[in-house]
């Protein structure tokens, strides 16, 4: 499962600048976090799945990160609903009041279960929109858009490399994994949970040693190109808002700015 994988297109999504991209990241994952109204949430993921649609991006990867993140969103209502608090009781405390200092601990609260479902449905709704950027972006572009909004472009390459590093990682971990499978190791599919973190340094300690490797001569290959040596630098392609950019761009204002008045309005 990969958030960054590129996905070639000619939709109104992938011809629009970079530069515009990030603004709507930045300003809907403020929003996003801003909201505390559960419509307003719903309205904002619906719309995500619409640009989802109109950027012709499969759909069966957002099944996938729904399915990752599953288990982690039961923990967080879970958790919630036992110490966020409030006062419409639904089970009374799992520890009695005559326990010692943590006596009425454990209650499970209407209040506490409703913002453990906001907080996983604000996660659900960032995790889907971080893919609009990054399936719809090449990596080079992305870079060329930070460091046009003023980042170094020292920064903006060390940023983008790292995002690039991911799916080479993530090949690196199925390729060791095939390789211990050819040698008879399937813990990772057959074991047992504890038998699995158990086993996870023969995972780490080779993927961390490529890594550091692959980082050594990527580093050899910079110094023999002499990056960094001068503030400016020339680009290959070159970026340019024109009306449609500057149309979307206020379209992203216009919507967050509603987003907010509605969140209040309703709450």
């Amino acid at each position: 499962m990969s958030l960054i994988e590129y996905y070639p297109g000619d939709t109104f999504f992938h011809r629009l600048d970079p530069r515009v991209k990030i603004a709507l990241l930045i300003i809907m994952t403020l929003v996003i976090f801003a909201v505390k109204n559960f419509l307003v949430i719903g309205l904002i993921f619906a719309t995500v799945i619409v640009l989802w649609s109109s950027a012709k991006l499969p759909l069966y990867k957002f099944k996938t990160y729904f399915k990752f993140l599953f288990s982690l969103f039961v923990i967080l209502i879970i958790l919630q609903s036992l110490f966020y608090g409030g006062n419409t009781i639904l089970v009374k405390p799992v520890i009695p009041d005559a326990v010692p200092l943590i006596g009425g601990s454990g209650k499970v609260t209407m209040e506490g279960l409703v913002f453990g479902f906001l907080i996983s449905l604000r996660l659900l709704t960032l995790v889907a929109l971080l893919p609009l950027i990054s399936m719809t972006t090449p990596v080079h572009l992305l870079a060329l858009g930070l460091v046009r909004l003023g980042m170094s472009h020292k920064i903006a390459y060390t940023a983008t490399t790292t995002i690039n590093l991911i799916p080479t990682l993530q090949a690196e971990t199925r390729t060791i994994m095939d390789a211990q499978k050819l040698r008879g190791f399937t813990t990772f599919e057959d074991g047992k949970w504890w038998q699995k973190m158990k086993a996870y340094p023969t995972l780490v300690v080779p993927l961390v040693i490529g890594a550091m490797r692959g980082a050594q001569l990527m580093g050899v290959a910079m110094d023999a190109r002499a990056f960094g040596t001068s503030k400016e630098r020339t680009y290959i392609e070159t970026i340019k808002m024109n009306t449609a950019d500057w149309v979307t761009l206020a379209l992203i204002t216009v919507y967050a700015v509603a987003a907010l008045i509605l969140n209040f309005v309703v709450l």
